[in-house]
């Protein structure tokens, strides 16, 4: 529950109270003088002697002793005000809000403006806020034997602020949490086991998002994906005993179906490689083979929830990737939705397979631009590392629209080139029009032109986040685990587009 209060009350009883401190010297003048004079200016003596800090991201809690409504006081360290940012001030919140979910807190309050400076206003403070609490909180809930007492979440924050504009302030809690949570529903997703999240299963969940927020759903089973001569994810699915699913969710928020952006997520929900196989520590954590469907999903949450005048269409292909009898082969040609065939070198390239499908059937629907998402090659792990969000593009107009959204939902992109030379190679199968693995030189890349190929002339944007989508440390904003990578990126960018140029 978040509540805006606009007249600043230290009197007023509550567990906990976050304020912000800037650090070299500190002060606690302005509006922390109230506090400050409840302790007799012994905050100031406890910043001199250090059990204060206004480090940047260092977390202080002191008890009131009855000296303030509240019975704990959590100093969160802000660094030097002058090198102060939004993203800053997003992780030093998180931080905070760890620190309190630690000690099993379940109320807080938060003097926003003790986090403001010249050039960050209290709406933007109030969206760091939310979106810090719904990340950083976050937890997979797992599969262990539960205790019979509930867990303790912190699951109440009172914002207090100077600002007369209560509506702005609430405003701005309500659009960060969702974000926050649209980004946690695709940790989830990606965080549950294979054996639990199938291609139906997927599906399922679409349906129920559409229907929460009365988006047009299109769910085609196997029968139509191969009436509509989806070839390239029916060959992905041939090995497996699950059937495939096509997903699809329309959200109209304009009078008419014009401008409609397309967002196009892999949904692999297990990926062995195929008989193109993983290696045996390889294929562990295939589960989050489906991260950008995921992402897509969440983003798709967080439109709902907003309802921004824009159009889109959501399409995900979702199967697992599986060996059997009759599952696909190198050496392979097979005939995509688009007509146009692919010698299949590599069953372990299998995203960029179904993504073709899906970026074809997108266009169907009327996506004037794409944007696809997918954990699609360790490839870009080597280029890019573990933090980095690879990008593709053949319009850079579009490109420039995504990478301000990711700037601003502090998710690191860098754009690799496609040359001509690249599509050469993807286009050098001696017996089909595309093959799906030139080979290792420039991986990431080859994954990134094949899917190009299925964009053919419409604007188009390619995030390879194999890298990014699940991390083995944890963040401020976050456990291990799933990130959720993209999702506030996605929707960053359907909230903010403006129409290409035609």
């Amino acid at each position: 529950m978040l509540t805006v209060k606009t007249e600043v009350d230290f009197s007023a009883s509550h567990e906990n109270l976050i304020v912000g401190l800037f650090d070299k010297p500190i002060k606690f003048d302005g509006g922390l003088t109230p506090l400050d004079e409840r302790f007799d200016g012994h905050l100031n003596w406890l910043a001199k002697s250090g059990d204060i800090s206004g480090k940047l991201k260092e977390i202080s809690k002191i008890h009131s002793f009855g000296n303030s409504g509240a019975k704990k006081i959590w100093f969160v360290g802000l660094g030097r005000e002058k090198e102060f940012t939004f993203d800053k001030l997003r992780e030093a919140l998180g931080r905070a809000f760890k620190a309190l979910k630690a000690t099993k807190q379940e109320e807080a309050a938060l003097f926003l403006d003790s986090f403001l400076t010249g050039d960050l206003e209290a709406e933007d403070a109030a969206y760091a806020a939310s979106e810090a609490l719904a990340l950083a909180t976050y937890q997979f809930e797992g599969y262990k034997q539960k205790p019979n007492e509930p867990e303790k979440k912190l699951g109440s924050l009172t914002v207090y602020t100077g600002t007369q504009d209560e509506e702005a302030i609430r405003s701005a809690l309500t659009v960060g949490y969702a974000y926050g949570q649209g980004t946690n529903s695709a940790r989830t997703l990606v965080n549950t086991p294979g054996n639990l999240l199938k291609a139906a299963d997927l599906a399922e969940y679409a349906r129920d998002l559409g229907e929460k927020y009365g988006f047009e759903t299109e769910i085609l089973g196997l029968e139509e994906i191969k009436k509509l001569g989806m070839g390239a994810l029916l060959a992905v699915n041939q090995g497996s005993e699950e059937p495939p699913r096509m997903i699809v969710l329309k959200y109209q928020g304009k009078e008419e179906w014009e401008d409609a952006i397309g967002l196009v997520g892999k949904g692999i929900t297990f990926d062995t490689g195929g008989y193109s196989i993983k290696t045996k520590t390889g294929i562990v954590g295939m589960k989050s083979d489906m991260g950008g469907a995921a992402a897509v999903l969440g983003a798709m949450e967080i439109i709902g929830e907003l309802k921004p005048e824009q159009n889109v269409i959501a399409v995900i292909p979702s199967t697992d990737n599986m060996i059997s009898g009759k599952a696909l082969k190198p050496d392979d040609v097979i005939t995509s939705m688009s007509g146009k065939t692919i010698e299949v070198l590599n069953t372990d390239a299998e995203g960029r397979l179904v993504l073709a499908d899906a970026m074809t059937y997108a266009k169907h629907h009327g996506a004037s631009v794409l944007v696809d998402v997918a954990t699609l090659t360790g490839g870009v792990i080597t280029a890019l590392g573990l933090h980095t969000t690879g990008a593709m593009t053949n319009n850079e107009a579009l490109y420039e629209q995504v990478l301000e959204a990711a700037y601003e939902a502090g998710e690191q992109m860098w754009q690799l080139p496609i040359f001509e030379r690249d599509l050469e190679r993807v286009r050098g199968s001696k017996i089909a029009d595309l093959n799906n693995s030139p080979g290792s030189e420039g991986h990431a890349v080859m994954g990134g032109a094949f899917v190009g190929e299925f964009a053919e002339g419409t604007p188009w944007v390619h995030l390879d986040i194999a890298g990014t989508a699940t991390s083995s440390k944890a963040s401020d904003l976050g456990p291990s685990g799933a990130t959720g990578v993209m999702t506030r990126t996605l929707a960053l960018f359907v909230e903010r587009f403006e129409p290409l140029a035609k």
